[in-house]
């Protein structure tokens, strides 16, 4: 209830350095309350915003997390609301002299023991799902293959009852672009390791019209297919042999027919929380987010560490501002060199478009207690847990190591879901205090809410509610352990995400950073 006056006011300072707190109580606090420590409100703040601790100068640091989220570009008095409207943003992090590999943790001891219920394929990735995934080289085809997947969903998949799903990776790229333009690989070796992805089962297949620029050999190499290497894998429209549009379609189900013979043959098995590739993901966020939901996260990431997983963060945007953070974490220099690269090429990539980092928060972010995208920055990178940053990978490719991974990425929910996918990611983290109905279709998607107002009412579309955590019923241990025996369950098929109850998945979204010709 708004402004329950049964409810004490409660706000919540995060590091002793700071000058502002958050407010926690649903609704915000009028003027004139007084919090437990004597400070009593000059305005009415809302919920998740935040409040001056002390008298704050003009141009004086504003401090959050124990670190400068921006300067006040007017006096702020104690007690009073402060918000975008009164800070000034600060200048980014130099990328030229971050301290590299200077505080790199201790390796925690391992987790034994820790298994779930996966497929397991032949080059040795583990699925949490059995899906059918018909790969598409030009959006021309998608109309076409869509009518075909409802088709065989109807028509066939029953037949073959352990397999999981049948998804179209369908897009808008493939022809009318710059196919050999620099940055043309981050779209294509994207759309080549989704059709790759471990829960896909190594078996893919490719629909084409046939006069496209991105050519199915070019998509997918038969040296990529090692399994289906004496098989056919591609069907394209325009061959001579379909002589309508039905011959199109009953290829294409032929085709399918093969996989899900093969696909249906897999049981889950035992394997090793080693083999889990969990990504991480923040969305709709707000200033809650960096103080329950992703450090609950960033626990439950050392947890899996600890057990042997790979951990997938991603976000550029939201990383650059705390990269200082990640550099001095890094495992050695190299990886922290290679964090630096994707940090200074999405910097270029933001000025050739004539955009600077402040175009990151969003409205919601705002409204949600975010000032600017150095806050979000802070608390976003808290759901990287506490342990080494082992790897640096691009955008679009294959992770292939263990440990706490950087797979560089937009910070757009979509495109980041949809790269974290080509880089294997077989179960998702999403985070989310403003609330989202966002899901995937290749991946389980465990949804995280920083509030528990927002988890109580959007009860069916949360799984874990971290706001307890603000209110002091619950710990960040406790809700980390939760999340990690979680992912446990819904990896092995024993329970099921809000997201895939109510079949909420989203496009897949390529990121193009190239010419549309």
């Amino acid at each position: 209830m708004r402004n329950d006056p049964a409810s004490p006011p409660l706000c919540v300072k995060v590091h002793a350095r700071d000058n502002v707190a958050i407010i926690v109580n649903e609704g915000g606090l009028p003027r004139g309350t007084r919090l437990d420590s004597g400070l009593v409100l000059v305005e009415e703040v809302p919920e998740a915003h935040k409040v001056a601790l002390v008298d704050i100068a003009e141009g004086e640091p504003i401090l959050r997390y124990g670190a400068v989220i921006g300067y006040a570009n007017t006096p702020i008095a104690q007690g009073s609301w402060v918000h975008e409207g009164v800070t000034r943003l600060p200048q980014p992090p130099s990328l030229e002299d971050l301290p590299l590999s200077t505080e790199v943790p201790e390796l925690l001891p391992p987790l034994d023991g820790y298994t779930f219920e996966g497929f397991l394929n032949d080059d040795g990735s583990v699925g949490t799902k059995n899906i059918l995934g018909i790969a598409t080289t030009v959006q021309c085809v998608a109309a076409t293959v869509d009518f075909a997947v409802k088709r065989i969903k109807a028509e066939l998949l029953p037949r073959y009852p352990n397999v999981d799903d049948v998804i179209a990776i369908t897009h808008s790229y493939g022809c009318g672009v710059a196919i050999q333009a620099p940055g043309a690989e981050i779209p294509i070796r994207t759309l080549r390791n989704l059709s790759l992805n471990p829960n896909l089962g190594g078996a893919p297949l490719v629909v084409s019209l046939g006069c496209e620029k991105l050519q199915p050999l070019q998509l997918m190499p038969a040296s990529t297919l090692p399994v289906l290497t004496e098989a056919p894998y591609i069907v394209r429209l325009q061959d001579e042999r379909h002589l309508s549009f039905s011959d199109m379609v009953a290829s294409i189900m032929e085709m399918a027919e093969e996989r899900l013979i093969r696909l249906n043959a897999r049981r889950r098995v035992p394997r090793p929380a080693a083999d889990l590739v969990v990504g991480l993901q923040c969305g709709g966020s707000d200033a809650f987010s960096g103080v329950t939901a992703n450090p609950a996260l960033g626990y439950a990431a050392d947890l899996l560490g600890r057990a042997g997983a790979t951990v997938i963060f991603s976000e550029v945007t939201e990383v650059r501002d705390a990269v200082h953070l990640l550099t001095a974490r890094a495992a050695d220099e190299e990886v922290a060199r290679s964090l630096i690269r994707e940090m200074a090429w999405y910097d270029d990539y933001l000025l050739r478009g004539s955009v600077d980092r402040s175009a990151n928060p969003t409205p919601g972010n705002k409204k949600g207690g975010l000032t600017n995208i150095v806050e979000k920055a802070l608390g976003s990178v808290a759901k990287a847990g506490t342990s080494r940053l082992a790897g640096v990978f691009g955008p679009g490719e294959r992770v292939t190591k263990k440990g706490l991974i950087f797979a560089a990425t937009p910070a757009s929910d979509f495109i980041c879901g949809t790269l974290q996918l080509a880089a294997s990611m077989n179960l998702h983290v999403f985070t989310t205090g403003r609330g989202t109905p966002y899901g995937l279709a290749m991946a389980p998607v465990i949804k995280v809410a920083s509030r528990s107002a927002l988890a109580e009412r959007w009860g069916d579309l949360v799984d874990v509610d971290a706001g307890t955590i603000a209110t002091g019923a619950a710990t960040i241990q406790q809700v980390g352990e939760q999340i990690f025996h979680l992912i446990l369950d819904v990896a092995s098929g024993r329970k099921q995400t809000c997201a895939d109850r109510w079949g909420l998945h989203n496009e897949f979204v390529l990121f193009n950073p190239t010419p549309v010709t």
